[in-house]
């Protein structure tokens, strides 16, 4: 699913390019943001629901759900003043919590729709019910769960896999492409990689390819290093009195990390606030962010991590190497690119990411497969 989403949306890309390059110029203004956004969605929607949205770029109105998966993000990272003074809630200030309860009812009439198309495919064929996770779970889900009816737990569970994979995973790629196109000798650096482990006469970079680009692997970790998807961990509770660093710390206790405070800790890191890829071929080499290093944790560690690590990592490398291996990037006018975060609960670029695209590969090599 993965490579075949991904190839996907590179044709669709490719083809926007043919269409809209012009005799003058073959560079096409493309805003990559979007583009990652919709390749991540399209990956993670076919696991969990088996379909996918049209293309931002086939002239099609963004659709009403997509807005509100970014208000969700925007209000889950919203300071709420009724939560410290309970006695204001009647007052709803700002209107935060008409807006959540809104968000909330248009994701559940989503969801249920993709439910109940997965029921309608069950009645007419059996045997093709259990292609996604949803059918999945409406097979193993016969009865009610605990306190929870099926339907509920079906729905739940679906939609927090969507919601964690595509707002998380599109945001690294973009810092990991604004980053490279600010720091260009890196980007000459992973693509001539590419071009030694993968060649100019192959079009499409699979997932076993990706395990010999270790320059393209320290890009990701440095990227995850300076822009965790999160600015803050997800939130833990101590089990047990504890000192931590003079800090008695009481059982119970609810416990937020500052990684983006961790990743740039000077003690740690040389010129922490630095674009370094090569740390991680060097200094750092034994590095990783499944948790084991402190140091690094943008996925969490321990039992409660991100249980999407490896699908996130999987579909970061796969994208990344292959829209490098396509397409050579520039920036209008050669400015730097602004690195801006926005404020929520993740940590998404405040601005689109628009770039020039050309191809970088001989032209047989597209026609071959596209």
């Amino acid at each position: 699913v993965r490579e075949s989403e991904v190839k996907t949306s590179l044709q669709q890309l490719y083809q926007l390019w043919n269409k809209k390059k012009s005799s003058n110029s073959d560079k096409v203004l493309v805003e990559m943001k979007r583009w990652f956004r919709d390749v991540t969605l399209n990956v993670i929607l076919m696991i969990v629901v088996g379909k996918r949205i049209p293309n931002s770029y086939e002239g099609v109105e963004t659709m009403e759900w997509k807005k509100s998966v970014d208000e969700f993000f925007e209000l889950s990272g919203k300071i709420v003043v009724a939560d410290a003074l309970p006695f204001l809630r009647w007052f709803d200030i700002g209107g935060e919590e008409k807006r959540m309860k809104k968000v909330s009812k248009e994701l559940d009439q989503l969801v249920e729709g993709w439910l109940r198309e997965h029921k309608e495919k069950i009645a007419e064929n059996e045997a093709n019910s259990e292609e996604d996770f949803m059918g999945v779970m409406l097979s193993k889900l016969r009865d009610d769960v605990e306190e929870h009816d099926a339907n509920t737990v079906n729905k739940a569970t679906s939609l927090v896999l969507v919601l964690a994979a595509e707002d998380t995973t599109s945001i690294t790629m973009t810092w990991a492409l604004a980053l490279l196109l600010n720091n260009r000798d890196a980007l000459n650096k992973v693509q001539q990689e590419l071009d030694i482990h993968v060649g100019k006469d192959k079009l499409l970079v699979t997932e076993s390819d990706t395990r010999n680009l270790m320059y393209l692997q320290s890009i990701i970790k440095e990227t995850l290093r300076l822009y965790p998807p999160a600015p803050l961990s997800a939130t833990h509770e101590a089990i047990e009195d504890c000192t931590v660093d003079g800090y008695d710390v009481s059982a119970g206790t609810w416990l937020i990390f500052n990684l983006h405070k961790i990743h740039r800790d000077p003690h740690i890191w040389t010129d922490p606030s630095e674009f370094r890829p090569e740390r991680f071929m060097t200094t750092h080499k034994d590095f990783d962010v499944r948790g084991q290093n402190f140091e690094l944790i943008p996925f969490g560690s321990g039992r409660r991590m991100c249980p999407g690590i490896s699908f996130a990592l999987q579909v970061l490398q796969l994208t990344l190497a292959n829209v490098l291996h396509w397409f050579e990037f520039e920036t209008p006018s050669g400015e730097a690119v602004d690195m801006h975060e926005a404020p929520g609960l993740t940590s998404p670029k405040a601005t689109p990411l628009e770039v020039y695209i050309s191809p970088r590969l001989p032209a047989f090599v597209y026609d071959s497969t596209t």
